[in-house]
């Protein structure tokens, strides 16, 4: 997770920090500018201070330059932040200044002290909810909704595994699992990932740097198998995955960084299914959950348990509305739309 510190720059200059990316590669190629223009929000646009910015893996592939699509350069990474709404365009009547907000995909890049987003990507934070908890709700919790409900569909009272737990999309699966009633089985590779998985509401968790651990996974289950995998790292694991499945068992692949061979007969005797999960396919036929009340709309704070995993009761509902519309609509047909009369770095 990213903290922004405070801007130091008088409002009437327009300049703020950002990092900016100007050329393919490692870590290095992030560098911090002090003298940015700050963007200007659009006619339906919401331009948001930044509080905390979450990092996801994604946004490392596209800084390496190894992803299948890659930005116009120079830009600033980063989609999900959190924080206060600066200014609003002049159609924009969901919110107001001030307001406790977050995103799930700033047009500007949210590494910076502000950042101009869609109003339709943008929702109120709950009270409840830190800054970095809000910075860490849109990738992890709607890709972690939409492989459960869109592509696995799970339901309650079935056993999904979820292997590798402890990262953002599996923390987020294991209390969107809970919430939904499901059997939630988890793996990591540590001690206080395994610690951490528990605590986010896992029913037994397993070390996958064990030698033996598929073999444990199908005892917890009485040797039936699982219902549903959730697939982090599918070019290490595919192949124990299906041999984990029970009749008609599914396996969506959320992520993998390479190739891999199975067996296909591994999928024929139980007419098991390998799903593959990719967010930006979502369309507005995936949001499974009806909208809530106008009283409480799709960027309200929804009522949240206080503690745990029930925090997810709130995550679910939201992922599934949020998902009625992803991607949220670009100024223009782009891969990163452009912030109006502002050129980032």
């Amino acid at each position: 997770m990213l903290n922004i510190f405070s801007i130091n720059t008088m409002k009437s200059c327009r300049v703020m920090k950002a990092v900016c990316v100007s050329e393919f590669g490692g870590p290095e190629v992030l560098r911090l500018l002090s003298d940015v223009p700050v963007p200007t929000p659009g006619r339906r646009q919401v331009l948001i201070r930044v509080r905390a910015c979450g990092v996801n893996p994604v946004e490392t592939y596209i800084r390496a330059g190894t992803y299948a699509r890659r930005p116009p350069l120079p830009y600033t990474p980063g989609s999900d932040v959190s924080g206060e709404v600066q200014e609003v365009g002049e159609e924009v009547t969901s919110f107001k200044a001030g307001e406790r907000v977050f995103t799930t995909a700033t047009l500007s890049g949210g590494y910076a002290e502000l950042c101009v987003a869609e109003e339709a990507s943008v929702f109120r934070l709950p009270a409840g909810l830190s800054p970095e908890q809000g910075a860490a709700l849109g990738v992890p919790y709607c890709t972690a909704h939409r492989a459960l409900v869109t592509r696995a569909h799970a339901k309650a009272g079935e056993t999904v595994l979820i292997h590798g737990a402890s990262g953002g999309v599996g923390v987020a699966a294991v209390q969107l699992g809970r919430a939904l009633g499901l059997r939630v089985l988890g793996t990591a590779g540590t001690r206080g990932g395994l610690d951490l998985v528990l605590q986010q509401g896992a029913h037994q968790v397993f070390n996958h740097r064990e030698e033996d651990y598929t073999h444990k996974i199908l005892e917890a289950t009485g040797g039936a198998g699982v219902d549903v995998v959730l697939e982090m790292l599918a070019n290490l694991n595919l192949g124990a995955d299906l041999q984990m499945l029970r009749q008609g068992g599914r396996v969506a692949v959320v992520g993998s960084r390479g190739s891999v061979e199975i067996n296909p007969r591994d999928t024929m005797a139980k007419e098991s299914s390998i799903l593959g999960v990719a967010l930006a396919s979502a369309t507005p036929y995936h949001a499974l959950l009806p909208p809530p009340s106008p009283r409480r709309s799709g960027r309200s704070a929804w009522p949240l348990c206080p503690q745990g995993w029930r925090r997810a009761g709130f995550a679910h509902r939201w992922a599934a509305v949020t998902l009625s519309r992803w991607p949220p609509r670009p100024t223009r047909t782009s891969w990163r739309a452009r912030v109006p009369a502002a050129r980032l770095c």
